[in-house]
């Protein structure tokens, strides 16, 4: 885990046109949507920055300092509960945004969002935010709309976790994963997957199995190999109804 003295390596945002630091190129669906007027206003206020798997951006109850425009990787939304325990209630990939209680003018998060595939983002401090926000329209709405995607994907995650088979949610959870990283690899440990799944490694272990057996996937310690996408969506579907 990172804590403030060890946290993500950092480096200016210079180019204004590529957003290009240290050999890296912005990704981020939503800095790539604003209009040049806005891009130009935000840019000099980001810094890049490369994630490791485990690193925490924030930690639910604990103040947010930053906001981040993910570049690449995997971060995971996890809701914790008293006893330590958590599920994952989200994801978020090269389309998002971590910190979104800072565009609504909280400091807090109920939830602890962690990277579990290691990638890069551009980070922003909260105060740089909130002065953006009130200049940039566009990303404010682009923000809204990406904390209205969030909600709902929480939601389905609570209504699947409830009512559908443990290969069913697995399914599912693969595909959003795929999506957000790109490629056949998906390198997600068992443990992550108990968070994603909300329920026990053995249950991820007998899940997993089931989807090998059936040729949708190949698993091996810490990554999944998505084998047949098609099959995974056919089975994916029994999830999201």
């Amino acid at each position: 885990m990172t804590n403030q003295a060890d946290g993500p390596r950092t480096a200016k945002a210079r180019d204004t046109a590529s957003i290009a630091v240290d050999g890296g190129t912005v990704h981020n669906k939503i800095l790539l949507g604003l209009p040049p007027k806005e891009r130009s206003t935000i840019l000099p206020d980001l810094d890049f920055v490369e994630i490791r798997t485990h690193d925490v951006l924030h930690d639910a109850g604990n103040p947010i300092s930053h906001g981040y425009f993910i570049n690449d990787g995997l971060a995971s939304f996890l809701s914790v509960m008293k006893n330590g325990k958590s599920v994952e209630v989200g994801l978020a990939g090269a389309e998002g945004f971590v910190g979104l209680p800072l565009v609504v003018g909280l400091s807090t998060s109920p939830t602890r969002v962690v990277m579990q595939v290691q990638g890069s983002a551009f980070r922003l401090k909260r105060a740089k935010l909130q002065d953006v926000l009130r200049r940039c329209p566009q990303l404010q709405r682009q923000l809204n709309r990406f904390t209205q995607a969030m909600t709902m994907q929480a939601a389905q995650v609570a209504a699947c976790n409830r009512v559908h088979e443990v290969d069913e949610r697995l399914a599912r959870w693969l595909l959003m994963s795929q999506d957000r990283l790109g490629g056949e690899r998906v390198p997600l440990t068992q443990e992550f997957l108990a968070h994603m799944l909300g329920t026990r490694r053995a249950s991820v272990t007998v899940a997993a199995g089931i989807l090998q057996r059936a040729g949708l996937i190949r698993y091996t310690r810490g990554e999944v190999n998505v084998v047949d996408r098609a099959g995974l969506k056919m089975l994916a579907a029994n999830a999201t109804g």
